[in-house]
């Protein structure tokens, strides 16, 4: 078979240096078309039009078949098929230059280190001999060949990044320049070159990287520079190598399941397991086999819990059965690694857990594994660490590992557990509970079915139950091992079940909801003898019954596996639609009852119609954001299996509850899901709008600034008034955090001009921001004026949370008044009121002003508790530039009380994120507070070099960083 070659001029090689030469363009053509669509087939119509992109002769279908004629007399071997779809040229991996690079490059991916990366990407980069089908321009193939040269591009820059990470920087330079001179809008290329260069010792040519770059960006596109290209100068300007360092997990790590309190027996095999995993020889394995229902998972966990002194670095407790990549994912996070560091590739992946381990004391239990394959990638890689598995199968393919089939209960723990389930009874019909015993085969989860029935039911006689067991026909309907690998047991335990059970095991099988409430349960099934089968189900132990949530409302779940099962029945709807109306009804009517804090306007609808009783929504929505933490999980997964219209408006009811508590992940995954399924721009703006505002929670303020005008050109286009004018307020927020206050003051005055066209209620967060700009413009009369009036329009509503949030802003304003009791008296107001309410990123905003008024009044105690408490607060909701602030407030503490060379590196690591969120007033003020910081450590150099600093970012006419400068100052005098 013939060579191709497209990553470069049209090559086709024969026999191994013979080189065949094509006559004419069409030739040519068709076969750079089917080769770019190797192995896949590629329609007619595609075809025709790249031969003929004019117009295509009326005989182009025996024109096209006289060309394929000729390109196999010229190509020995050539394969290509003929179908309905169209045609398809078939060549093996390594006959195509494009097949090898794209080969190469997923090497790469899953290589667990950089040099092995680094090598399979040069490998995959040396198959390009010039740009993609040099000297043959085929425009139907335009967007492909720039496709492959993006692509080709990114490749070189992972390879580069895998490089640097190996040291390579010296050999790295010229290449590096080369490929700027070629791509200068590049921003990944520059800041590759910028690290090169630093770690080359040629720091002025780093830095001259960057200002060419800023440049050009500003000149051509009218942009500043990205995060990451800032980052690496402020790195590079620092000394400091600027590659990004993942912080370290905090230790011990505990993930255990708790011990079950009624465990039974297993005194000899968990002797067996705790002397092999206690060892201190490399890293022991042991796998713990056994049929289904033997109790492998319950064993593992109470030998685990044995085993937690002897590994204090913690205890992972991995639940199997899905993708491997995602299992690291989770562990890695649990690890400490950020989302952003987590490698796609699973190998890459592996490679980090095990880094993460090394040397440690860790203990990792996998739960249920399939294959020795799943297991291998999860092992530890140091001696130090153990590894527990529980498993249907042996795993023989595991080279090493102890294993322990574990067998049924011996008669005496049978009976001990059956009567610790059941109580005294067991004992007085001793001749019955050995009946069900022998019945259960001494199972552990057998016997535990039974002796929670007759537990639930004091009634049921022993022989009853009994008699129930021995007949082999009904036993399962009685007694189910709900397991993949029993699924003959679950096939007989369907086949036992009433029609009405039978449908409902259907319906419950199919419905994506993991965890069902029971009103959902039944509206699902919709018959008037619904409740009888789903007590058949749970009784069967398809169906598992959980305890009442925080709404008071049963819930009942499915095991996994038993619900791959049910599904592949005959398809039936049953009350799905009836389910997803009274869900989207509920969420709406719960979000009504909650204060939204989202600084969007809600998406507009038709009410929903509820279906359920008005009693039951009553008692459900009672507390209603009990029903939302109840359903969350629910939600967000719902949101992925509906349409992108009927997502966005479920999201929109659900994000209030979302935003009000900070649950900024599953917002910023849920939106994202909304966009890709996005069919029209309106839903898909809305979407972008609400994950700019998440970016800007972040501190983002760059991309979320970016993002904000991309949003209002397009809103402002369709006529949406009425989101552009929340937009355009959140925009100017943004704005002054970017220290852009005459902008910040122009856009929120554009805002409340959109407000009131519309005829909209003004809100609060166009005062909110006019204040906070006039401040920075020095105008400390005009700002407390507004403030003013937002507080007495708060004052009308009567509600908590709005006062409060007024009284917030008019405290700040009036403390750069001069009145210092009246911003004191306004700021304990809103704190307390803000403690009643679930707004909990008000309160942390409120707790840092009054840590800021307090400092400045010399009350340093009140200070340091305010500012201690809104910094956990702005913690746990992830708002990182008020967590940084209130650091930052708190170090300057510790720059009073004599630890200032404890706050040193503190202050750094708050200077080098605010640099990076283009923060200039914070920036400014952090230098200040550095410059305290090094002066009492005894530095005066670096004091110096700081207030320097500090003085540059300073505005003369920023009343609010001239608070916060005399609030930190004061911290910074010795107590």
């Amino acid at each position: 078979m013939a060579h191709f070659g497209v990553l470069g001029p049209l090559a086709v090689e024969g026999p191994p240096g013979h080189w065949v030469t094509l006559r004419g363009d069409r030739q040519r053509t068709l076969l750079a078309v089917l080769l770019l669509n190797a192995n896949q087939h590629v329609h007619v119509d595609v075809l025709v039009e790249a031969l003929w992109p004019e117009r295509p002769p009326k005989s182009y279908a025996s024109n096209l078949h006289t060309y394929l004629s000729r390109l196999r007399e010229r190509i020995d071997g050539l394969r290509v098929d003929h179908g309905p779809p169209g045609y398809r040229l078939r060549v093996e991996p390594e006959e195509l230059d494009l097949l090898v690079f794209r080969a190469a490059v997923a090497d790469g991916q899953r290589a667990g280190d950089a040099v092995a990366a680094s090598r399979h990407y040069r490998r995959a980069l040396a198959q390009w001999r010039g740009p993609v089908l040099a000297g043959l321009h085929v425009p139907r193939l335009d967007a492909d060949v720039a496709r492959l040269e993006s692509e080709r591009l990114a490749v070189f820059e992972d390879c580069v990044d895998a490089e640097l990470s190996a040291g390579r920087h010296g050999e790295l330079t010229g290449e590096l320049q080369a490929m700027i001179t070629e791509h200068p809008l590049r921003e990944r290329l520059a800041a590759q070159l910028m690290i090169a260069l630093h770690r080359a010792g040629r720091q002025g040519d780093s830095l001259e990287i960057y200002r060419r770059l800023r440049t050009t960006l500003i000149d051509e596109l009218g942009v500043e520079p990205g995060a990451e290209a800032r980052r690496v100068h402020a790195a590079v300007l620092r000394g400091e190598d600027p590659v990004p360092r993942m912080p370290p997990p905090v230790w011990p790590v505990c993930q255990l399941p708790p011990d079950i309190a009624d465990f039974t027996g297993r005194e000899a095999e968990l002797a067996e397991l705790t002397g092999v995993l206690g060892s201190d020889t490399g890293v022991p394995v042991a796998v713990l086999s056994g049929e289904p229902g033997a109790g492998k998972s319950t064993l593992a966990v109470r030998a685990a819990h044995r085993l937690r002194s002897r590994f204090s670095d913690g205890q992972l407790y991995v639940p199997l059965g899905r993708d491997v990549g995602e299992v690291l994912a989770d562990l890695l996070r649990a690890l400490g690694v950020p989302g952003p560091a987590v490698p796609d590739d699973v190998r890459a992946r592996a490679a980090v857990f095990r880094g993460r381990l090394s040397d440690r004391r860790v203990l990792v239990v996998l739960d249920d594994a399939v294959d020795p394959e799943h297991v291998r990638a999860l092992l530890p890689g140091t001696p130090g660490c153990a590894v527990l598995v529980t498993s249907r199968q042996r795993l023989s393919g595991l080279a090493g590992a102890h294993r322990l089939a574990l067998g049924p209960l011996s008669d005496t723990e049978a009976a001990e557990l059956l009567n610790r389930l059941a109580g005294a009874r067991v004992t007085r019909e001793r001749a019955d509970a050995e009946r069900i015993i022998a019945a259960c085969a001494r199972l552990p989860l057998a016997l535990r079915i039974a002796g929670s029935r007759l537990a639930i039911r004091p009634h049921l006689r022993l022989g009853e139950l009994a008699d129930r067991l021995e007949d082999e026909v009904r036993r399962l309907d009685e007694l189910t091992v709900s397991d993949l690998a029993v699924r003959s047991s679950i096939a007989l335990s369907h086949e036992g079940l009433r029609p009405p059970a039978r449908r409902a095991f259907r319906l419950l099988g199919r419905c994506r909801l993991v965890d069902l409430p029971a009103w959902a349960v039944t509206t699902l099934v919709g018959t008037p003898d619904a409740d009888e089968a789903v007590e058949e189900l749970v009784e069967a132990s398809l169906l598992e019954a959980r305890g009442p949530d925080a709404t008071g409302e049963g819930r009942y779940r499915m095991h996994d596996l038993v619900r791959l099962y049910a599904a592949e029945g005959p398809a039936d709807e049953g009350g799905a639609s009836t389910v997803l109306a009274a869900t989207l009804a509920l969420a709406d009517a719960a979000a009504a009852r909650l204060p939204r804090t989202v600084p969007m306007p809600p998406v507009a609808h038709e009410p929903f119609a509820q279906p359920l009783p008005d009693a039951l929504v009553s008692r459900l929505l009672a507390r209603p954001e009990e029903w939302f933490a109840a359903e969350r999980a629910n939600l967000v997964r719902l949101i992925g299996s509906l349409g992108a219209r009927e997502a966005l408006l479920l999201l929109d009811k659900l994000s209030v509850y979302l935003y009000l508590h900070g649950h900024y992940a599953d917002l910023r995954a849920a939106y994202e899901t909304v966009l890709a399924a996005a069919e029209d721009r309106a839903t898909a703006v809305i979407a972008e709008a609400n994950l700019a505002l998440l970016r800007h929670a972040r501190g983002q303020y760059f991309e979320a600034a970016s993002a904000y005008h991309s949003c209002t050109k397009e809103l402002e286009a369709s006529g949406d008034r009425r989101t552009q004018a929340w937009v355009v307020a959140n925009l100017a927020h943004c704005l002054i955090g970017l220290g852009r206050a005459e902008e910040a003051l122009r856009t929120a005055a554009e805002a409340r001009e959109l407000f009131t066209v519309d005829g909209q209620p003004e809100a609060y967060l166009v005062r909110a921001a006019e204040s906070a700009a006039l401040l920075r413009l020095g105008r400390v009369a005009d700002a407390h004026e507004v403030d003013g009036l937002a507080l007495a329009a708060a004052r009308v509503t009567g509600d908590a949370r709005q006062i409060g949030t007024a009284l917030h802003g008019f405290a700040w304003s009036s403390l750069l008044t001069g009145s210092g009791a009246e911003a004191a008296s306004a700021i304990a107001e809103s704190v307390d009121l803000l403690r009643g309410t679930p707004a909990r990123s008000a309160l942390a905003k409120s707790l840092r002003t009054l840590g800021a008024i307090a400092a400045a009044t010399g009350a340093r105690a009140r200070a340091t508790a305010a500012f201690e408490e809104a910094r956990a607060l702005a913690r746990e909701l992830d708002e990182r530039p008020r967590e940084l602030s209130c650091t930052r407030a708190i170090a300057a503490g510790w720059v009073g009380e004599g630890r200032a060379a404890e706050a040193i590196p503190v202050l750094r690591a708050c200077l080098a994120e605010f640099v990076a969120m283009g923060s200039r007033s914070a920036t400014g003020l952090t230098w200040l507070v550095l410059s305290r910081a090094c002066e009492a450590a005894g530095d005066p150099a670096s004091a110096a070099e700081a207030a320097e600093e500090a003085e540059k970012l300073a505005d003369p006419r920023d009343a609010s960083a001239a608070a916060v400068r005399r609030a930190l100052l004061a911290l910074t005098k010795p107590t």
